[in-house]
């Protein structure tokens, strides 16, 4: 499917990218993770959808990991 001459695997990767950018005008480093988890979610399924773009999945799914860790495993941390 293509809109406005764009692919829905290239839509995604745009999304993905305004998000990350986003993510790094929080202030507070909760928000910043939350909004980059969203953003590492859709890059992994960018990467899934280039035909498994391996460094892309892997790399998000651990930054993914990362924020997971701190927003809700290391809730004592000053986030």
């Amino acid at each position: 499917m293509i809109f406005l001459n764009i692919t829905i695997t290239e839509w995604i990767g745009y999304i993905a990218t305004a998000v990350l950018l986003a993510s790094f005008s929080m202030k507070h480093l909760r928000a910043l993770r939350l909004v980059n988890s969203v953003a590492c979610v859709l890059f992994v399924l960018y990467g899934i959808l280039l035909s498994k773009a391996w460094p892309i999945i892997i790399s998000n799914a651990a930054i993914f990991s990362i924020n997971i860790y701190y927003l809700y495993f290391k809730k004592n941390s000053k986030i």
